[in-house]
C-alpha cells in the first residue's frame, strides 16, 4: 500500500494559514457581504492510505454521516464534534473524498463550500441568484479574470435534491458556492 504523503502534523498545522487564505479570497469575491453558511470543509489526498488516515483521525474527532459514490469513488462527510472556526464561521463537517485517477499537487485542505439559499434548481439560476446578490462577480463569472470558474451539478447515487455549484478557483484555493447545505443533501437521501 502507498504511504500518504500528508501528515497528521502538517494538516493540523496548515488550518490557520488555509483559513487566513480561504478568508482573504472570500473578501477579494465581495462573498463575505453576503453572510453566508459555511457548511464544509474538503481535504485532498492522493492515497488511500492518506485517506483512510484522515478517516480514522476525523472519525476520532466526529462521526460519519455520509458515505456516498459520487463519480465512481467514496466521499464521505464526517460531523466533527467541535466545529473548526473561519472568521466568524463555525464549520460543522468535513468532505473526505477517496482519490481518484486526478493527482493533486498539494495534499490537504483544499476548499471551503458556502450555501446561498434560494430556490435555484440549475447552474444557471444559481449563478443569476449570485449576479443578483453581487453584480460586481459579473467579470468573474464571464472568465474575464484570473480566477477559474467551474460550474457543475455533483449528485450522489440516492441524492434526490439538486445542488447546483459554482467554484470559484485561484491557484490551490477554491471556494465553491451551492444552493443547499451539506446536511440538506444527506437528509434528501433518506426519502
Amino acid at each position: 500500500m502507498t504511504q500518504p504523503n500528508i501528515t497528521l502534523h502538517e494538516l493540523e498545522h496548515s488550518w490557520p494559514q488555509f483559513s487566513h487564505d480561504i478568508q482573504q479570497f472570500l473578501q477579494e469575491l465581495q462573498l463575505d457581504t453576503l453572510g453566508l453558511a459555511c457548511d464544509h470543509v474538503a481535504v485532498r489526498v492522493n492515497s488511500e492510505a492518506g485517506a483512510d488516515l484522515l478517516k480514522d483521525y476525523f472519525g476520532h474527532r466526529g462521526r460519519i454521516i455520509s458515505n456516498n459514490m459520487i463519480n465512481g469513488r467514496p466521499i464521505l462527510i464526517i460531523a466533527l464534534n467541535r466545529p473548526l472556526q473561519l472568521a466568524h464561521m463555525l464549520i460543522d463537517c468535513v468532505e473526505l473524498p477517496y482519490p481518484s485517477d486526478k493527482h493533486y499537487p498539494n495534499e490537504g485542505w483544499e476548499h471551503i463550500e458556502v450555501v446561498l439559499p434560494g430556490e435555484a434548481q440549475n447552474i444557471e439560476q444559481l449563478s443569476q441568484q449570485l449576479l443578483n446578490a453581487l453584480p460586481t462577480l459579473a467579470p468573474v463569472l464571464a472568465g474575464k479574470t484570473d480566477i477559474k470558474v467551474k460550474c457543475s451539478s455533483p449528485q450522489g447515487e440516492h441524492e434526490r435534491l439538486a445542488n447546483p455549484t459554482i467554484a470559484f478557483k485561484r491557484a490551490n484555493l477554491c471556494i465553491k458556492v451551492h444552493a443547499h447545505g451539506i446536511k440538506t443533501i444527506i437528509a434528501s437521501e433518506a426519502k
